[in-house]
């Protein structure tokens, strides 16, 4: 394989755009082995286990209680330089009413969910220039969330773990102004992320749909064009081997394993770090949604439905305008 270089001529603000988003991928993939491996060597696990054991104790339901974000964390030159690289743009369509709290939904998932983290977990984008009086809450798989200090890490940029407690403690805040952020497709649509691909695994995800019932929070639909174009995945069709593997690990773990590559830091050829391609996310009209505290199956169908509608309606109506081709349509498995 002929491996392409990247040229010793980049002018130093790429440089800087492909060193923030290998910090990222980096901090996904390595940052929950660091402090342990950093501790070993110092010989000094013990005490800084102590530590960190007494501070996780003290602080152990602000995950599930809104987590903690950190202002100066989410408006760092790192994000805006990641920011740069795709590039990535916040696109908003209708008003947001911050005396309302919302339920996001964000599709597609994609490998590492890029457009999600940095248009919610950070100012990057702009989100609170675009929607004035809304704070987001990105959901996260609850496991990372168990791993010291990669827990605060994700706190400082207003993650929170992806269980209903958490959740409806964002939605039941009085007075408005919150989003709960969801990647919809979670961790097995990852499964499916590659580029030209529009396959959403929705169908018969409803739990969000009834949590926004039990709180009256109108739903939001999110699509996010160029997500899937960020890597390439290796072939993993249903009924393969691999593809069995990785249903069993996720069964297992409660993570998907996706084995993606794309390009590196200094060349363009192969690697961990994303394709240069901009990303769109496109944040589309709010869903009246009536409040039912206990809702019926019939009626949660019925919502979710017009969600999907709704969904199909924003892909349709902003395809063109970035670089899909008119006859390609979402697919829902």
């Amino acid at each position: 394989m002929k491996v392409e270089f990247a040229p010793l001529s980049i002018p130093l603000e790429r440089r800087l755009q492909t060193a923030s988003v290998a910090h990222w991928v980096f901090s996904f993939l390595g940052l929950g082995k660091i402090y342990f491996n950093v501790s070993l060597e110092k010989k000094q696990i013990f005490h800084n286990g102590v530590l960190y054991a007494t501070w996780w104790l003290l602080d152990w339901d602000t995950p599930s209680k809104g987590g903690r974000r950190i202002h100066c964390i989410r408006n760092s030159i790192i994000w805006r330089h990641m920011k740069n690289y795709f590039p990535v743009t916040l696109v908003k369509t209708a008003e947001l009413d911050p005396s309302k709290n919302y339920v996001v939904g964000f599709h597609p998932h994609g490998v590492l969910v890029a457009g999600a983290f940095l248009n919610f977990c950070t100012e990057a984008t702009g989100f609170s220039q675009l929607f004035p009086g809304l704070t987001p809450h990105m959901m996260m798989l609850t496991l990372w969330f168990r791993v010291p200090f990669f827990r605060d890490y994700l706190l400082s940029g207003g993650l929170i773990p992806s269980d209903k407690d958490s959740a409806s403690y964002v939605l039941r805040r009085w007075g408005g102004g919150n989003v709960l952020a969801i990647a919809v497709g979670g961790a097995q649509e990852a499964l499916d992320a590659r580029p030209g691909t529009f396959t959403l695994l929705l169908k018969n995800r409803k739990g969000f749909i009834r949590l926004a019932m039990e709180h009256g929070a109108p739903l939001v639909p999110v699509f996010s064009f160029g997500e899937n174009e960020l890597f390439d995945q290796v072939n993993n069709p249903e009924g393969s081997w691999l593809r069995r593997t990785q249903h069993c690990l996720q069964q297992i773990m409660g993570i998907s394993l996706p084995l993606f590559h794309a390009r590196g830091m200094f060349q363009y050829s192969f690697g961990l770090l994303p394709y240069r391609w901009p990303i769109f996310t496109v944040v589309g009209k709010p869903i009246k949604v009536e409040k039912k505290h206990n809702p019926s199956q019939e009626e949660v169908d019925r919502l979710h439905q017009t969600y999907i509608e709704e969904l199909c309606k924003l892909f349709e109506e902003h395809k063109t305008k970035y670089n899909v081709p008119e006859d390609r349509h979402l697919e829902f498995i």
